[in-house]
């Protein structure tokens, strides 16, 4: 908690200070230190500032200053036990505090550096690895301990920057502005020193304390590369640490280093200014200077980074600086420096900054006799897949190749447990059945529970198997291949080649896939990607498209018909994409820049923890809103108005399907199938779960049954998706948009493919 939370007559021992600069050297000399006991005496009579003691005497601070003071609440009956203790400290910081610390640690790098895999080890947590950009769209959280500490584990999405050319770089860069974290985990893919490293230069800028972790060191070592780690730790100011993730190398020590720069007892760690020249460190000072008149923004943010972004013309700094009092001052302080740079250096200040980044790490490199290594050729075995997998006559082949092998095998493999789990499902229900008086508590078991999450259930092996080979594409790198290869067909649908990855993470789940769109930086190119993706068929559908394939089709024909659906769902996503992209979001598209990481061997234990996680959220699912959905749907179909229902025609269910009937009268559905797509706008699973309960699939013919499945693959997409839409635009116009077209487009497929198949 902070400072500024305590009350009058409460206690508090310091955990740590905050801020940068004079501000935190000043607080520090004053005794505020760590470990430290201070009490509330007194608020002013408007409540700013606040009488404190610490250390015996009494000290006056603003709320505003104590707000950068973190502290732990202690009860009154400790105090007096303590106070001797916190009277007599030493000013050196040294001393330990009694309760157990918590440090809040920041993980930062690039994309496929590594950071979820140190995040899954360091904290047995299951985040996702992938091996392409733009995996952690989102901040995920977990806990660790090590050596008597606490740490409380951030793992922030991947980044090249920390501009604001991109949703995860602004993401990045306000966390660690406003969370400020303990100490940030700077994690450097090893094979990319130069690079990476430009990365660490923007974060020494930002004043943060810092360790940095040469992940992936084992292939460095390899390949036989080589570099002074301590003169590049002193030459940064930070402290390097070999490490490799997948072993746990390296990990110990990573964290020993953390706790020591939280402690600042590093001997490796120092404040140090990336040098820019002379014309640029010059315009810095000076827009520095102006920055330092506002008090308010000194404890807060380092204004030699905020100098450095003005002059980058970062948009989201800029806009910050103009709410200042003395805004004019320094945004004329910066169009002179620009002015200058511009002259003296023939090019813009924004490029003179980001070639002076790279001068110093090139330099820092050189210093610290970095060599590249001839022993082993990370990328040879890459080149030699690329050559087939990514080759212009074979690479779409191959792609649609993997994706009947998927289905095959999830059909074939999958039928097995499938059976058994059927004939489980089955016996619970006979027995039951056969032991319990009838009435509706028997009902309510047999038809609504079993019945409706039983005939859900059931492909929990199709999913895993789904997921497990969605997982295996990820780990091993091949989506960023699919992304390279499709680039050009993404172009012309008037989408970008990184819309690909959220497409095809909408196979699993459209929710997740929404949240990706973030790596795209054009926000037309994202906005269209949304507006597409509820076409991805998502793994929930998957249940819906066994149930029904599976009664219709004969065995040899169900892969095609499965791949059909996917196939379809793909042209009508390439289709609307290309009208919206000509004649409804309009907008500049950005380049197409996307790294494409060597080829990887997944490891069985991250692709079964992925899978095994999928698995966990669909069980989840059938005993939270599966269950919830199937009693309502079965209490709907038991009682009607005059009691319990005669039959299913003349309970409530059965009066509200024929009411909306005439609807789907084009596509020849009874009212049992109406009445599951209503049910179904809440979560897919449930269309599957209320056929199981209501029936009606005898009374289909093939031809019905398919249109069924191409309005269940292109309808409404569920609320969660809905919510994320709104969520990643700011606005229920776009998610409302994407609820009712995708409903129009999927009434008027079915109904069309069912009036001419009919003719025949």
């Amino acid at each position: 908690m902070k400072l500024s939370e305590l009350k009058t007559g409460e206690h508090g021992v310091i955990v740590k200070v905050q801020g940068h600069g004079g501000f935190r050297k000043r607080i520090i000399e004053m005794g505020f230190i760590k470990g430290v006991e201070v009490e509330v005496l007194q608020n002013a009579p408007l409540q700013d500032p606040v009488i404190y003691k610490l250390m015996g005497y009494e000290i006056s601070l603003r709320r505003q200053e104590a707000e950068m003071i973190e502290v732990t609440a202690i009860a009154k009956e400790d105090t007096a036990d303590q106070q001797s203790s916190s009277d007599t400290q030493e000013t050196s910081g040294e001393q330990q505090s009694p309760l157990r610390d918590v440090i809040k640690v920041a993980l930062v790098g690039n994309p496929n550096c590594g950071k979820t895999s140190l995040f899954n080890f360091a904290s047995g947590a299951h985040g996702h690895v992938g091996n392409y950009s733009g995996v952690t769209v989102d901040a995920s959280m977990a806990h660790a301990s090590f050596e008597g500490y606490e740490f409380d584990l951030t793992d922030l999405p991947g980044t090249y920057s920390l501009s604001c050319y991109s949703p995860e770089e602004l993401y990045v860069r306000e966390h660690l502005m406003k969370q400020h974290p303990d100490v940030v985990i700077n994690v450097i893919d090893s094979s990319n020193l130069e690079r990476n490293l430009y990365l660490t230069t923007q974060l020494v800028d930002m004043n943060v304390r810092m360790v940095c972790a040469l992940n992936m060191y084992d292939e460095f070592e390899r390949r036989g590369d080589f570099v002074h780690i301590k003169t590049l730790s002193t030459l940064f100011g930070v402290p390097f640490i070999p490490t490799s993730f997948k072993s746990g190398r390296g990990v110990q020590e990573l964290f020993h280093e953390v706790i020591s720069v939280y402690e600042d007892k590093s001997l490796l760690a120092r404040h140090i200014h990336i040098p820019h020249g002379h014309e640029l460190e010059a315009g810095i000072e000076h827009i520095q200077e102006h920055l330092k008149e506002d008090e308010e923004v000194r404890p807060l943010y380092s204004t030699r980074y905020l100098a450095i972004k003005l002059l980058e013309n970062d948009t989201s700094v800029e806009r910050y600086v103009r709410q200042l009092p003395n805004a004019d001052e320094i945004i004329e302080a910066k169009e002179m420096a620009a002015a200058r740079v511009k002259e003296e250096m023939k090019e813009d200040s924004e490029t003179a900054i980001m070639d002076a980044k790279y001068g110093f790490v090139h330099g820092a490199l050189t210093e610290a006799e970095f060599r590249k290594g001839t022993k082993e050729d990370t990328y040879r075995m890459t080149h030699f897949i690329d050559d087939v997998l990514s080759n212009k006559y074979f690479g779409f082949p191959i792609f649609f190749l993997i994706l009947f092998v998927m289905f095959q095998v999830t059909f074939s493999l999958g039928q097995y447990p499938m059976d058994w789990i059927d004939a489980g499902v089955e016996w619970l229900g006979e027995l039951i059945g056969s032991t319990m008086p009838e009435g509706p508590l028997r009902s309510m078991l047999v038809d609504g529970v079993i019945g409706g999450v039983g005939s859900v259930i059931v492909f929990l092996p199709q999913i895993l198997i789904l997921y497990f080979f969605i997982s295996l594409m990820e780990d091993s790198g091949y989506m960023a291949r699919a992304a390279f290869i499709m680039d050009k067909l993404m172009h012309k649908m008037g989408l970008h080649g990184k819309s690909f990855i959220p497409l095809i993470m909408g196979f699993g789940c459209n929710v997740p896939a929404v949240m990706a769109t973030r790596t795209i930086e054009s926000r037309r190119s994202r906005l269209i990607t949304m507006m597409i993706l509820p076409f991805m068929s998502c793994s929930a559908r998957l249940p819906i498209y066994i149930m029904i394939v599976g009664t219709f089709f004969s065995y040899q024909y169900r892969s095609w018909v499965m791949l059909s659906l996917y196939a379809i769902g793909i042209l009508v996503a390439v289709i609307v994409s290309k009208i919206f992209s000509t004649f409804v979001i309009k907008g500049e598209d950005t380049p197409f820049v996307m790294e494409l990481p060597p080829y990887r061997m997944p490891t069985a234990k991250a692709i079964g923890r992925h899978t095994w996680e999928k698995g966990k959220e669909y069980l989840k699912k059938m005993g939270g809103v599966i269950l919830v959905a199937s009693i309502i749907v079965w209490a709907l179909g038991y009682f009607g108005p005059m009691g319990v229902a005669p039959s299913m025609d003349q309970s409530f269910i059965g009066m509200m399907g024929k009411t909306i009937a005439p609807l789907f009268s084009l596509q020849g559905f009874n009212w049992q199938l109406d009445v599951s797509l209503i049910a179904g706008v809440g979560a897919k699973e449930i269309v599957a779960s209320t056929i199981g309960v209501l029936g009606g699939l005898e009374q289909l013919t093939p031809l019905v049954a398919y249109c069924y499945l191409l309005f269940v693959l292109l309808y409404f997409p569920c609320i969660a998706t809905i919510v994320a839409i709104k969520h990643e635009t700011g606005s229920w116009r776009w998610a409302t948009f994407a609820a009712v077209y995708t409903t129009i487009v999927a009434w008027v497929v079915s109904a069309v493919v069912y009036q001419i198949c009919s003719l025949f």
